[in-house]
């Protein structure tokens, strides 16, 4: 009976880690970028978008499908790093034990 009491012990401050973990994300800021650094995106590790910068050189009303995929692609720049960011510091909290498949940290 004393392993399931230490285990419960571990897994109440494994939460506590994650909770804490999770309120830092909502303060961090990650870019992302395309166009060779002429659209960029910053978002908070949950994934919420912060800001938008658009190199003015981009605006063309007669082409705004180009600057719709470079937003797509600066988005897309900034969650792979938000996922990284995530996927490195739930190896710090868990002590490099991997979550079960199917277990993601919430985003």
């Amino acid at each position: 009976m004393k392993n399931i009491g230490q285990m419960m012990k571990q897994a109440q401050k494994l939460q506590a880690k994650m909770a804490e973990m999770q309120e830092q994300l909502g303060n961090t800021e990650i870019d992302g970028a395309a166009g060779g650094g002429m659209v960029q995106v910053t978002v908070t590790g949950k994934g919420e978008v912060r800001k938008i910068r658009i190199d003015p050189s981009l605006v063309d009303p007669n082409d705004v499908e180009v600057l719709e995929d470079l937003l797509v692609a600066a988005f897309n720049d900034a969650k792979a790093k938000v996922e990284a960011h995530i996927s490195e510091h739930m190896s710090e909290v868990t002590g490099g034990m991997k979550l079960p498949p199917g277990l993601q940290f919430p985003m």
